[in-house]
C-alpha cells in the first residue's frame, strides 16, 4: 500500500527506476501511456522488432518524440529520455538497467530475454504469458540464483488472480476456484484467422484498419489464451487443471459461488481448488446476464468443516452482502475488469522498490497442449497459438508429460512427421522438433520434474 511513497522518494532522490521495455504493441503501448506520469521511474529504451512501430506507440499514447527521444541508451540513461532500438539484447545489457519488461508474445523470444536479463542484473517482468507457461518454472529457478525478481505482470488477469488468491488465503479462507470470465462457445476451438471476425462482429476491412492481428485475436477466442492463463494461475499457485480442459461455463457474477464450487455440492468442479473460466455466452449464443467477460474472481469457503466458526463465517457474508451459493457456504468475489498494461508500472515498482512479483510460477502444475483442429497429415507445418492447424487445452502437468504432449508454445514451424486426427493432442512424437534455444530449455524442464514426478510415486 505504500508504492507510491517509495516511488515519489527515488523521484525525490533523482534514482528513477531504470526500466527496459521489449515490444510495443497492445500491452506496451498501454504501459506507455502510464509510465511518463509515474514518478521515480524512467523508461529508458523501448526494443521493438521495429524502431519506426515503437516510435508510432510513442506518439500514438501522448508523447512528444522530438524532446523525449535520445539517440543512444547511454545518452538515455543520462539524460531521463527514452532510446529506440530494434536490439533487444543491447537494451538488456545497458549499465545500470533494473527491470526489463518483455510484453513481445513469442515465447522463444520470451525466454531469451529473460535468461539475459538474469544474467544481467535485471528483474523480469513476464506479460508473455507463453514463454511463462512453457518455461516459467525453469526461468524462475535462474532469477532465483541470481538474486532477483521475475514477476507475472500486473494488469493481466493471471496477476490480478494471484492477487485475490494471496489474499484469500492470507485471511484464512480455503480458495475453491479462481480465473476469469472470456466470451467463449465450444465451436470456436475451430475458429481459424479466416473466420475470426465474423465471431467479433467485424469485417475483415474493419478489423485490418483497426490494426487488429487475426492471429492473435483468434487465440483468444479458440481458448488457446484463456488455457495459458489458467495454467499461469495453477503454476503460480498451486490450483489444479481439469482433467478434460477447461469446461468455460455460462455464468453471470450472481452466480458463480453456485456454479464454481464442487460437483458434490452441486457445482461444476471436479474438485476444489481448481482454475475455471466462465463464458459471457449462453451456449445458444445469448448474452449471459450480469456476465464477467472482462473480470477476474475468487470463489472461497470459510472452511471445509461444519461448526460454530464456519457458521459465524457465512452469517457475516450475508450480513456484508457477500455473494453466495444457496447454502451460504461459498462466497465468490469478482473484479468487472482489468486495464491490462495501465496497470503494469504496480509490477515494475515492486519488483524493484519490495523485491517482490506480482505473482510467479512456483512449478510446473498445469501445462498447455496443442491440439489438432483439423486432420493434419505427414509435411503439414504447425502454425502455433491462434492459427489454423492447433489450439491450446489445458492438462495436468502430469497427464502432459507422460503423453509427451507438445507445448503450444513450440508448436509453431514444426513439421508433422506422422498424421494427426483432428480432436488429439500432437506430440514431441509427431513432429520434427527444431533445435532452438526455447526447445532445449523446455526439454530441459520436462525432464527435471518427469523425475520430481516419479521420486514422489
Amino acid at each position: 500500500m505504500n508504492l507510491y511513497t517509495k516511488l515519489a522518494a527515488r523521484q525525490a532522490e533523482a534514482n528513477p527506476i531504470r526500466v527496459g521495455l521489449i515490444g510495443s504493441g497492445k500491452f506496451g503501448s498501454m504501459f506507455l501511456s502510464q509510465v511518463r506520469h509515474i514518478p521515480g521511474m524512467h523508461l529508458v529504451g523501448i526494443a521493438d522488432l521495429s524502431a519506426e512501430r515503437a516510435k508510432k506507440a510513442m506518439i500514438n499514447t501522448g508523447w512528444d518524440t522530438d524532446a523525449a527521444v535520445a539517440s543512444t541508451l547511454s545518452d538515455a540513461m543520462n539524460s531521463g529520455k527514452t532510446c529506440l532500438t530494434e536490439d533487444s539484447a543491447e537494451l538488456i545489457k545497458t549499465p545500470g538497467m533494473e527491470v526489463i519488461i518483455d510484453a513481445t508474445g513469442n515465447p522463444a523470444a520470451g525466454i531469451r530475454h529473460a535468461l539475459l536479463a538474469a544474467v544481467n542484473g535485471c528483474h523480469m517482468i513476464m506479460v508473455n504469458v507463453e514463454a511463462d507457461v512453457l518455461a516459467g518454472a525453469y526461468l524462475v529457478q535462474e532469477f532465483d540464483k541470481a538474486g532477483l525478481v521475475y514477476s507475472m505482470a500486473y494488469g493481466d488477469q493471471p496477476a490480478l488472480v494471484c492477487e485475490q488468491i494471496d489474499w484469500a488465503r492470507a485471511c484464512g479462507f480455503k480458495v475453491v476456484a479462481a480465473g476469469k470470465g472470456t466470451k467463449y462457445l465450444p465451436e470456436f476451438a475451430q475458429s481459424t484467422p479466416d473466420t475470426v471476425w465474423g465471431h467479433y462482429g467485424l469485417t475483415p476491412e474493419e478489423a485490418e484498419a483497426g490494426g487488429m492481428n487475426p492471429q492473435m485475436f483468434n487465440s483468444f477466442l479458440d481458448g488457446t489464451k484463456s488455457a495459458l492463463e489458467m495454467a499461469a494461475i495453477s503454476n503460480a499457485a498451486g490450483l489444479l487443471a481439469p482433467r478434460d480442459g477447461l469446461l468455460f461455463p455460462p455464468a453471470g457474477v450472481h452466480d458463480l459461488p453456485e456454479v464454481l464450487k464442487p460437483r458434490a455440492h452441486g457445482g461444476m468442479l471436479e474438485q476444489a481448488g481448481m482454475v475455471e473460466v466462465v463464458s459471457s455466452l449462453e451456449r445458444d449464443g445469448r448474452q449471459v446476464i450480469g456476465d464477467l467477460r472482462w473480470g477476474v474472481y475468487v470463489t472461497l469457503e470459510a472452511s471445509d468443516e461444519e461448526g460454530k466458526g464456519a457458521d459465524y463465517v457465512r452469517r457475516c457474508f450475508k450480513e456484508y452482502g457477500v455473494t453466495t451459493d444457496k447454502s451460504g457456504r461459498y462466497a465468490t468475489l469478482y473484479r468487472p475488469s482489468h486495464l491490462i498494461g495501465l496497470e503494469l508500472g504496480i509490477s515494475v515498482a515492486s519488483a524493484a522498490l519490495r523485491g517482490e512479483p506480482t505473482g510467479r510460477t512456483n512449478g510446473l502444475v498445469s501445462d498447455v497442449v496443442a491440439v489438432a483442429k483439423k486432420g493434419l497429415k505427414p509435411g503439414d507445418m504447425l502454425d502455433g497459438e491462434g492459427g489454423y492447424t492447433v489450439w491450446g487445452r489445458i492438462a495436468r502437468a502430469e497427464d502432459s508429460l507422460a503423453a509427451k504432449a507438445l507445448p503450444i508454445g513450440l508448436a509453431h514451424g514444426m513439421k508433422l512427421t506422422r498424421e494427426v486426427p483432428e480432436g488429439q493432442m500432437v506430440s514431441w512424437d509427431d513432429v520434427e522438433a527444431s533445435d532452438s534455444q526455447a526447445v532445449t530449455v523446455r526439454r530441459t524442464m520436462e525432464q527435471a520434474f518427469s523425475k520430481q514426478l516419479l521420486a514422489a510415486e
